[in-house]
This record gives structure tokens, C-alpha cells and sequence, in this order.
């Protein structure tokens, strides 16, 4: 792997990422998912930057059309 980055074929998310990786896809704010997962929205807007930098990608589209892409969406009952 170049540069130090992280290898996507080698991200592991846990389950609180996947899940808020889900409910953004489906268009909810950072305020909606804190909510419905029980966090707070400073958790949440945090959690969403990290996901973001760890994809090297800028703005919830992008995250979204990424972890698509890549397959990251929780698809387990429940989420």
C-alpha cells in the first residue's frame, strides 16, 4: 500500500458506523441519527468525519456513493 493510507479493501467498520453509514444513505441528518441510535449529534458529526476521512472523501454524497461502491452498507436485520 502507497502512501500510508488505509487500505479500503481492509476497512472494518463497527456496527454504530455501518448503521450510521445506512441512515445517512437514506437522507437522514446528523440530529435524526443521533436520535434514533441514542447518541449524541456532536457523536454522530464526528463519527461521520471520521468515516469520511478514512474514505478520502469529502461531503455526505460522496460517503454515501462510496461506501455503496465499496459495500459497506449494513444489510443485517435490525439496522
Amino acid at each position: 500500500m502507497e502512501g500510508g493510507g488505509l487500505s479500503v479493501t481492509h476497512l472494518e467498520l463497527e456496527e454504530t458506523d455501518q448503521k450510521i453509514l445506512d441512515l445517512l444513505f437514506r437522507g437522514l441528518s446528523d440530529a435524526v441519527i443521533a436520535r434514533r441510535l441514542g447518541l449524541g449529534h456532536r457523536t454522530v458529526q464526528r463519527r461521520v468525519g471520521n468515516l469520511m476521512r478514512r474514505l478520502s472523501v469529502s461531503g455526505r454524497v460522496a460517503l454515501g456513493a462510496k461506501a455503496q461502491e465499496l459495500g459497506l452498507f449494513c444489510n443485517k436485520p435490525g439496522c
